[in-house]
């Protein structure tokens, strides 16, 4: 069996339980242990799994060592009007080499994702997200991935895969799934003007720190139209997680990045979700092991309340838009549901067939349409689509 790389939460860590209130996520999720065994998966939503593999994470020596306080802070946060089944499937180890935890972790998320169950991955190097995308290779689909990011991570592909180049892994190697990939919190000076250019050139889309700051809710339509989300610790500021050798003085607060986990757990689409490169031993007085325990609980949080809008139900669940600008005639939906906004891409393959795309977008997308400006983000996919 596939699951059976992995290994038992620590018993310390789990006599940690026996001490909490019944209301807390400890005691409301079943968990691999010495004792008990692995849990059953019928029914379960979610799947939470610590990666310790950090070899080929960049200056961040001994990253995915110990994930036990993370653990112990998230099961001691009570739950919320959740119905949703959680389980806690322990540690992978490190293979002998790298690309054997690569193989064993694809086996498992292979495994997971087939059994529409969506991992929680917590590791360990920013590097495992390039195996995390290759546990998609058997669904024989397209894939957005999100990376919540300072840095492209775009590197040399003649390099073997690391933190810093797993981009390059993605984009080139086959096969090739990728249909788009999203930065969210790049910081200009940490990325050179050739892989900015290079992210333009691809069609893929970035969104500068200040952006997302300012104006939050840009990210809710790319993350709801995600695949994969991955969250690496250097996006956040030095001061909110210190268990990271390359945090920084800027980059996103903690509440900010909570709030992008609950965007990522609302969409319908994301499949699974992961959070990288924490070092126990930078960690100051646990403080990183708390955040990264709220991100995963405002994650879980958000599935919860999934409102199953997209992609289509029934269309009398939506309100349809019709936007004339030149000659042409644009669709827009709003959900019933949950108010949020979709537009309609028209294409056609090989000239001939003509299909239909909706992509998730935003209320200030159609405001602008009304004003005869088609948004960036129609322009983009539909070069991607043809």
């Amino acid at each position: 069996m596939n699951l059976d790389f992995l290994n038992p939460v620590q018993d310390s860590v789990v006599a940690h339980t026996m001490l909490l209130s019944k209301q807390t996520l400890g005691k409301n999720i079943a968990i691999h242990s010495q004792q008990f065994g692995m849990p059953a998966l019928h029914n379960v939503k979610m799947a939470i799994i610590a990666v310790e593999e950090g070899r080929r994470a960049i200056d961040n020596e001994r990253t995915g060592n110990d994930f036990s306080e993370i653990r112990k802070h998230l099961y001691q946060l009570y739950q919320g009007n959740w119905q949703l089944k959680i389980v806690d499937l322990g540690n992978l180890t490190q293979g002998a080499t790298v690309e054997d935890t690569y193989f064993a972790l694809q086996k498992v998320l292979t495994y997971l994702l087939k059994q529409k169950i969506i991992p929680i991955l917590i590791g360990g190097g920013q590097d495992l997200l390039y195996t995390n995308y290759r546990a998609y290779d058997v669904l024989e689909q397209t894939v957005n991935v999100v990376a919540i990011d300072n840095k492209f991570n775009f590197g040399s592909f003649e390099e073997v895969i690391t933190s810093q180049s797993y981009l390059s892994h993605i984009v080139m190697n086959k096969p090739n799934n990728l249909f788009n990939f999203t930065n969210i919190g790049y910081q200009t000076f940490f990325n050179s003007q050739e892989e900015k250019d290079l992210i333009d050139k691809l069609y893929f889309d970035a969104y500068r720190l200040g952006e997302v700051v300012q104006q939050p809710e840009i990210a809710e339509p790319i993350l709801r139209n995600a695949d994969i989300v991955s969250v690496n610790l250097n996006a956040l500021r030095f001061s909110e997680a210190p268990a990271n050798n390359n945090a920084t003085p800027n980059g996103f607060y903690g509440e900010a990045v909570c709030a992008l986990a609950r965007y990522a757990g609302i969409s319908d689409k994301v499949t699974s979700f992961g959070i990288y490169e924490y070092n126990a031993k930078e960690d100051t007085k646990n403080q990183t092991a708390q955040l990264i325990a709220q991100i995963i609980w405002y994650f879980i949080e958000g599935v919860n309340f999934r409102a199953n809008d997209y992609p289509f139900g029934s269309k009398k669940e939506y309100k349809k838009y019709l936007v004339p600008i030149d000659k042409e005639t644009y669709v827009f939906y709003k959900s019933h549901k949950s108010g949020r906004w979709w537009m309609e891409i028209n294409y056609k393959i090989n000239n001939k067939n003509k299909r239909h795309a909706l992509i998730p977008c935003t209320y200030q997308d159609y405001i602008k349409a009304t004003n005869q400006e088609l948004p960036d983000l129609w322009y983009k996919t539909l070069k991607k689509i043809q």
